[in-house]
């Protein structure tokens, strides 16, 4: 646990020592404020109408929070292959991955630890920004249970990607491949999900191995069994082909 926890620190500061970090908080933080203020803003204007219509107020979960963790999700698509496209590829360039093979750490702490690293870094991302949504407690009553079930499967899901990540970056010492690479899975992962709309058996087969299928429900407030373990499978998944992957470059060595 101690070498896990080492590797994780240094991963974590890694990401602080050089601009990404402070660029992917950057982006995160603009868009996350723009989608949350285009969502209070029609919210208020829609609000407004229906109350001079003698109409119920409608809710802020609905309207605000489930659309901007929705759009977030599909965000974080685009963002996390910058994160973990450095994990192993960069070892590799820089010729140190024959070090951390040799060095008296299981592939296990090793995996774990970077993984851990950047997952670290994606819960920073992702609530920093959120410090927005507690203005719509101080203006409004939104439903807290709703709000945290929405953040969880967006970690969640981040942590799927990150692990895809992970494994797809022991397999290139380029770091521009790897992003790519990363981004090309995750974004067919996305597209798979369009065919939940199809009758055919295959298509709703393919659809459930979707990622953003099984966010849907947490974008909602509910938080189904069969997500989660589909979710936390798929880490433990991408976290096990990493490992088999670097075994496989300690045989070359």
């Amino acid at each position: 646990m101690r070498n896990i926890w080492t590797i994780c620190r240094k991963e974590l500061k890694s990401y602080f020592a050089s601009p990404i970090a402070y660029i992917l908080i950057a982006v995160w933080a603009v868009i996350f404020g723009y989608f949350f203020t285009i969502g209070v803003y029609y919210f208020a204007q829609e609000s407004m109408d229906m109350q001079r219509g003698g109409m119920q107020a409608m809710s802020v979960n609905e309207r605000v929070i489930g659309p901007l963790l929705s759009n977030l999700s599909v965000i974080a698509l685009f963002l996390i292959p910058l994160m973990t496209m450095r994990l192993f590829a960069e070892e590799k360039n820089r010729g140190t991955i024959e070090l951390l093979l040799t060095s008296p750490i299981h592939d296990y702490e090793l995996v774990i630890g970077k993984w851990l690293g950047s997952f670290l870094m994606f819960l920073v991302i992702v609530l920093v920004p959120c410090l927005n949504i507690a203005a719509l407690f101080a203006y409004g009553k939104p439903d807290l249970k709703p709000i945290l079930a929405g953040l969880l499967g967006l970690i969640l899901q981040g942590g799927a990607i990150l692990a895809i990540g992970a494994f797809i970056s022991t397999t290139t010492r380029n770091q521009i491949i790897a992003a790519f690479a990363t981004f090309g899975v995750v974004l067919m992962l996305w597209v798979l999900s369009w065919l939940n709309y199809q009758p055919s058996d295959w298509a709703k087969v393919l659809a459930y191995c979707s990622v953003m299928t099984h966010g849907e429900s947490f974008t909602k407030g509910v938080i189904e069994l069969k997500d989660v373990i589909y979710l936390v499978s798929v880490i433990f998944l991408g976290l096990f082909l990493t490992g088999r992957s670097l075994e496989s470059l300690r045989w070359r060595a």
